[in-house]
């Protein structure tokens, strides 16, 4: 057993200190092989399974180095990138460096599609050192000219792989193209296919490969076991091994089937969330939220969560769908057994499944324990012991309506439910919302609009009645009929209704023409040809 420590690999102090406040006083071993290369600045590949702590590999390199180099932060040039596949792994990434970066002085800041850009824009326009990016997002931050990666003096490329699978590989080499050739480069990455190899050979140079636990190694003391089930059996199984005390993370192949098991398991009295792409990205944090603080101890998934998800004592892995190829049973089943713990790893499999399971397996270099059960079986015991509990459904905390993902409903912030416009102030508010992003404020003396599939203060397609909404100061603003049944504040649909603007005092009438152009009136209101019907 290695004897080293993070000191004796050459990490500062400072972030040794940190690490060792939070009970971190032993390197893993792909810590301990690459730490001494890449502080000494050198290119890195690191190949790893999933859990064997490649984050803080990468993470105690870049904050030394830039501590080192001694530049002043800039607006809009962050010094160090981070690229992950996921919003989750990125923000898991960001939490992790946080303290550390604390400890130098250093900043960071999160980028990522699902929220609002204009947090993200702030915080980069004043100036970060690391950037913890998703791809996608990060390419629209610099084709619209709020970020240069001109000055990136580090670039990491973390789950490198699983960037391939989802499809980012384009992305990612416009985005190291844009980074200085005499950077220094770390990729890390459970496997070397799917064009790794290529990002290897054009963007690291002189790379040292290190290679401490394969994707093929499975961990010790993970215990895989194989669960023959009837059709009819496969949910009361499922339902006892998660009713047993502790945190279990349930993998399915679709959002659909994880939306439908966390409602069923929920209708049984076993407490579960669930996460997947649909999601917005303040669902998945409050998912994530009730996962780790223990309000429900099951998390049924769909393979988003089947990287770089860390949440501690997870002891069973349950794939209620086997998945469709052995790379992601290893990562799903990496979850569990995490940092030096033991784990459970089960598998559901049909009579259809058998032989898809069998291959599943063997490509993976695991060798399970297959067993037929049912719901009475005195294997569940075994594998997940302790009295069954069935606490009830999860209740969400009551909090405030879920976030929008970004560029989503289009609905305007000012929006209520129910009311027809935002009530007038006098000065020419508009009446409905300022376009998809939603900032809901109108300019000039008449009502605007701006593009997008929701405009208005009302909600669409509800059959509700938005009626004319009377300002304090006496305007008036008119609403508008939607197909012969509904009327909304402020927008117009179809060629066949007109809407009235603002009265200023009851004075002064602006009117709009059909077809969304401005009448022969003054100052009438600008409408885009998206808010027609139809667009």
């Amino acid at each position: 057993m290695s004897t080293d420590t993070f000191g004796t690999l050459g990490v500062p102090s400072a972030l040794s200190d940190v690490l060792a406040a939070r009970g971190i006083t032993t390197p893993t071993p792909i810590q301990a092989a690459t730490l001494p290369d890449s502080l000494a600045g050198r290119d890195v590949l690191g190949r790893g399974r999933t859990g064997s702590g490649k984050t803080y590999a990468f993470l105690l390199p870049t904050l030394a180095r830039l501590a080192a180099s001694g530049r002043r932060r800039q607006p809009k040039r962050p010094r160090a990138l981070i690229l992950a596949p996921t919003r989750e792994l990125a923000t898991q990434i960001d939490e992790a460096l946080a303290p550390l970066g604390a400890a130098l002085g250093l900043t960071s800041r999160t980028v990522f599609g699902g929220v609002g850009q204009n947090p993200q824009v702030t915080a980069i326009a004043k100036g970060v050192d690391i950037v913890v990016a998703c791809p996608g997002r990060l390419e629209d931050l610099i084709r619209q000219g709020h970020v240069s990666l001109d000055a990136i003096e580090v670039t990491v490329l973390d789950e490198a792989d699983h960037m391939a699978d989802l499809g980012f590989l384009p992305v990612v080499k416009r985005l190291l193209d844009a980074t200085p050739r005499d950077g220094q480069r770390m990729l890390f990455s459970a496997t070397l296919d799917n064009g790794i190899n290529a990002l290897v050979k054009r963007y690291l140079h002189q790379p040292v490969t290190h290679e401490a636990d394969s994707a093929q190694s499975p961990v010790a003391t993970m215990v895989h076991h194989v669960l023959h089930v009837a059709n009819e059996h496969h949910l009361s199984v499922l339902v006892d091994l998660v009713a047993a005390p502790g945190r279990t993370v349930v993998f399915t192949r679709t959002k659909h089937r994880a939306k439908k098991l966390a409602r069923q398991l929920n209708s049984h009295g076993v407490p579960a969330v669930e996460l997947h792409g649909n999601l917005s990205q303040g669902a998945r944090t409050r998912t994530m939220d009730a996962f780790h603080s223990g309000a429900a101890e099951t998390l049924v998934a769909t393979d988003i969560a089947a990287r770089g998800i860390h949440v501690d004592d997870v002891g069973l892995v349950i794939h209620a769908d086997p998945p469709v190829e052995h790379k992601a049973y290893l990562h799903r089943s990496g979850r569990t057994a995490r940092a030096g713990n033991s784990g459970t790893v089960v598998t559901l499999m049909t009579d259809e499944q058998v032989r898809d399971v069998r291959d599943l397996t063997r490509k993976a270099g695991i060798r399970p324990t297959t067993t037929r059960v049912s719901p009475s079986h005195e294997l569940l015991r075994e594998i997940a012991p302790g009295e069954r509990e069935f606490a009830g459904a999860f209740t969400p905390p009551a909090t405030e309506a879920p976030a929008r993902a970004e560029g989503g409903s289009g609905r305007g912030s000012g929006s209520r439910r129910g009311s027809g416009a935002r009530r007038g102030s006098g000065n020419g508010s508009a009446a409905g919302a300022a376009g998809a992003r939603g900032n809901g404020r109108g300019r000039g003396r008449g009502a605007q609009q701006a593009a997008g599939p929701r405009s208005g203060a009302a909600r669409q397609g509800e059959g509700s009645r938005s009626g004319a909404a009377r300002s304090s100061d006496g305007s008036r603003q008119g609403g508008q009929r939607q197909g012969g049944n509904s009327r909304q504040a402020g927008q117009r649909q179809g060629g066949n209704s007109r809407q009235a603007g603002q009265r200023q005092g009851g004075s002064t009438r602006q009117a709009t023409s059909r077809q969304g152009r401005p009448s022969s009136g003054g100052g009438a209101a600008a409408f885009s040809s998206r808010t027609r019907a139809g667009r």
